[in-house]
């Protein structure tokens, strides 16, 4: 999400850009490899029903590709989600789910006050490095035990949000200025989309100096798509 946008807040995004003839099979992609990280981690976050659990970065969208953890999650009544987005539509939709409106960089919530601290594709929306750190360390410091972060890898062929290959593999300045020359201005903006690689993640952890981590990679055609970053405190 860009926690900047305020204009955002009403508005339920979905963050990519809509090109028909593609989407159908995107979104049939982007429905598995979803699927695909709440496998991955039910297979390594130990949960009860009594653990707490926090969402930061939860979407406002209903759509069938998005929100898949609050859909598979079992115990929905010790779920919390924090968005800088509208979330009444899923406020109906879950009743049990509590619901928070803030800003993943500076969460107003008590060091430790969640066992588990998940977030799916957000950070790459908070904005500059420094951001992204400080949405990290936010993560790290409300979570108990365990942090779960899934992002896309910078350097799969395909940027998914704009659909377009290889453009992002271009030095970060010409990338941004090619995508406003197109008309892309929203993701031009680095507080709206900067992606991550494996790399730029074991940079944020050594400044953070979270030491109890594994990070692991998701393939998609031998390349690698998305990066699961796992934090045990």
């Amino acid at each position: 999400m860009s926690l900047d946008d305020n204009n955002n807040l009403n508005n339920k995004q979905t963050y990519w850009i809509k090109i028909p003839f593609l989407d159908k099979f995107l979104i049939k992609i982007l429905l598995n490899y979803r699927e695909f990280f709440f496998k991955v981690f039910e297979d390594n976050i130990p949960y009860t029903k009594d653990v707490k659990v926090l969402d930061i970065g939860t979407t406002g969208s209903i759509t069938e590709q998005d929100n898949i953890f609050i859909k598979k999650f079992r115990y929905k009544k010790n779920l919390t989600c924090l968005s800088n987005q509208n979330l009444d539509d899923l406020k109906s939709i879950y009743p049990e789910v509590k619901f928070i409106l803030s800003d993943g960089r500076n969460v107003e919530l008590d060091d430790n006050s969640f066992e588990i601290v998940h977030s799916n594709a957000t950070i790459e929306h908070v904005g500059t490095s420094e951001d992204q750190i400080n949405f990290l360390k936010e993560c790290v410091r409300v979570s108990k035990k365990y942090v779960f972060l899934q992002t896309p890898n910078k350097f799969f062929p395909i940027e998914f949000h704009t659909k377009i290959p290889l453009l992002h593999f271009l030095p970060d300045f010409i990338f941004r200025k090619i995508l406003k020359v197109i008309g892309m201005n929203y993701y031009s903006d680095i507080k709206n989309l900067n992606l991550l690689s494996q790399k730029d993640l074991l940079n944020f952890l050594k400044i953070l100096k979270i030491n109890d981590f594994k990070i692991i990679k998701c393939k998609l055609l031998f390349f690698t798509s998305n990066l699961i970053l796992i934090i045990k405190k």
